[in-house]
């Protein structure tokens, strides 16, 4: 909610604003919880896109392995060339900065490790007893690869996931912060950023913006 006449307002100093106001005179402690919603949205979407994209990538190199898996690999390379935030930066600034560029930006570059992770341990299970127990019976590759080897995939992929929605939301920071977010959606990198124009005005701003986006990650 702003408040035109509460503007930079340092924390503390009124009843409402704990942590003071932006520019605009809004509630920062209301934008970081808002902001926070719209980090972790974000975060969670583009990981399971890029588990969307990886692991059928991952399992179809990995169980079929010799031409398939040579292609599929040079292609997951090609992506692990290029550094992540650079590529996102492009893939943005070409879609137009939106919620929807900002996820299929960072679920593009997030992808190519879960294929490798995928395809590592499909290399591994597909010559166990119960993959040959199932070929011997008549089942299918796509049986095979989804009812047999993919559920014992499962755990190494939550962990990963899990690492990758906090990589996500590092990563959203950084393009809102440089002014590649969705400018109708408020996040943390948004804020970040908007603070570091008055860094002289309220340096309070950006301190205490940094410090609260900060802080889950140092625990």
């Amino acid at each position: 909610m702003a408040h035109g006449a509460a503007a930079l307002l340092p924390p503390l100093s009124q009843d409402g604003f704990p942590l003071g106001t932006d520019t605009m005179g809004r509630n920062v402690a209301s934008g970081l919880m808002h902001g926070a919603w719209v980090s972790l949205l974000i975060g969670l979407v583009s990981t399971c896109v890029a588990l969307l994209i990886g692991v059928p990538l991952g399992a179809i190199a990995g169980y079929y392995g010799g031409i398939i898996d040579d292609f599929l690999m040079r292609f997951t390379e090609f992506f692990q060339t290029i550094p992540n935030f650079a590529l996102a930066i492009v893939l943005v600034a070409i879609m137009q900065p939106s919620i929807t560029s900002i996820v299929l930006a960072i679920a593009i570059v997030s992808w190519p490790p879960v294929a490798r992770l995928v395809r590592a341990e499909f290399m591994s299970l597909r010559n166990r007893e119960y993959v040959e127990a199932a070929r011997l019976v008549g089942q299918s590759n796509t049986t095979i690869i989804l009812r047999q080897i993919l559920p014992n995939t499962l755990s190494p992929i939550i962990v990963l996931a899990s690492l990758m929605v906090a990589t996500a939301i590092l990563l959203e920071s950084a393009l809102s912060f440089l002014g590649l977010g969705d400018p109708n959606v408020m996040s943390w990198g948004y804020m970040i950023g908007a603070a570091r124009t008055v860094i002289r005005q309220a340096w309070w701003l950006s301190f205490s913006l940094a410090w609260r986006f900060c802080s889950p990650f140092w625990r």
